[in-house]
């Protein structure tokens, strides 16, 4: 009988997100593809260091104790530009790590984002902005993983996930009515359409997901009173009172929940993620992401107006100076901040940081 994906949550992750390959990149860019396979071969049994998501993949992982090990609620699948020989070194490294990741799909130099949907996917995560931004746009679930200096404690059993409401969880309607209107307009247009749920956004399905291993948790709870739930969730949001109303009701209309909300009305969010110290946190701007670096790994979701260019301020594409092999052009005004990657990478190579294999 084949293994089903459905009812357990599917991520995929690149092996750039999962593992620190800057080194690997480099000698990449060096030396070119023939190189490099005789580079990792000799290097096959070197582990790899942790990348950035690892914690939040471990966490997830640990969630699998929940079912016989044979029905995991918690499937993780490596998704890498690598070929299968040079992605021998990211299964060992995921094998001596003690990750029960077993599946994984290697497309030498070719986008594997193209496989989300087909893996029932609820969420991709990469090092390589390119990737990402061609998956959403696609209407795949995926979020590029910036640099952190976050430690997490060995020893901390909760995993905490933390997003952003509008342009993560929901469609970017309401931001699409800021960007033209002020906040007093902002206030009424949300407070009228308080009970009109938005539609979801890109991340939604893996909220739903994250609900069902936490109903898996409520029941063992019931069962066993000393058991103590260990996935908790929040959003961290902008909006604060009356636009609040609109996002509860969008829950609701949706069947999903969260355990705490923070509607902030323009305080500084990385004051709350220092304290809750996420595993993850899921945002459409790194504005918001790039000051809680040290705090948590953050995660920029390249969806909706916060995320397109605006070609009036955007310079000509020969005046712009690249940075690293992935060319990227910000434009930020106090309602925009645009990421996008503009060059081809390296073929056989996924990039974090702005570059990695």
């Amino acid at each position: 009988m084949p293994y089903s994906l459905d009812n357990r949550l599917v991520i995929g992750v690149a092996s750039s997100a999962l593992f620190d390959l800057s080194e690997s990149d480099k000698y990449f860019r060096d030396n070119k593809e023939v190189l490099y396979r005789a580079y990792q071969e000799e290097r096959i049994d070197q582990t790899l260091e942790p990348g950035h998501a690892f914690p939040f993949v471990k966490q997830l992982l640990s969630l699998n104790d929940l079912r016989p090990a044979d029905d995991p609620l918690v499937e993780v699948i490596v998704l890498s530009r690598n070929d299968p020989s040079t992605g021998l070194r990211v299964m060992r490294s995921i094998a001596d790590h003690k990750l029960h990741i077993s599946r994984a799909v290697f497309t030498q130099g070719r986008a594997p984002y193209e496989y989300i949907g087909a893996l029932k996917m609820s969420l991709f995560l990469s090092g390589n902005r390119s990737d990402v931004d061609a998956a959403i746009k696609l209407g795949f679930p995926a979020g590029h993983v910036l640099p952190s200096s976050a430690i997490y404690a060995d020893n901390d059993e909760e995993l905490r996930v933390a997003f952003d409401f509008d342009g993560v969880l929901a469609n970017d309607e309401s931001e699409r009515f800021y960007k033209d209107a002020d906040l007093d307009e902002y206030k009424r247009h949300e407070t009228e359409l308080s009970d009109s749920p938005l539609e979801p956004g890109p991340l939604k399905e893996l909220l739903r997901d994250l609900n069902l291993i936490q109903k898996i948790e409520r029941d063992h709870k019931t069962a066993d009173s000393s058991y103590q739930p260990r996935l908790r969730i929040a959003i961290v949001t902008a909006r604060n009172a009356p636009a609040h109303e609109r996002a509860i009701r969008s829950l609701q209309d949706w069947g999903v929940t969260v355990n705490d909300a923070f509607f902030l009305g323009g305080i500084e969010k990385s004051l709350v993620l220092e304290i809750m110290r996420p595993h993850i946190f899921f945002d459409d701007q790194t504005t918001h992401l790039t000051p809680a670096a040290e705090h948590v790994t953050g995660v920029h979701v390249p969806y909706g107006i916060a995320n397109e260019v605006d070609v009036a301020t955007s310079p000509p594409s020969s005046t712009r100076e690249p940075s690293g092999p992935v060319d990227m052009l910000v434009a930020i005004d106090s309602k925009l901040e645009v990421e996008s990657g503009a060059m081809p990478m390296s073929e056989g190579t996924e990039t974090v940081n702005g570059s990695q294999p």
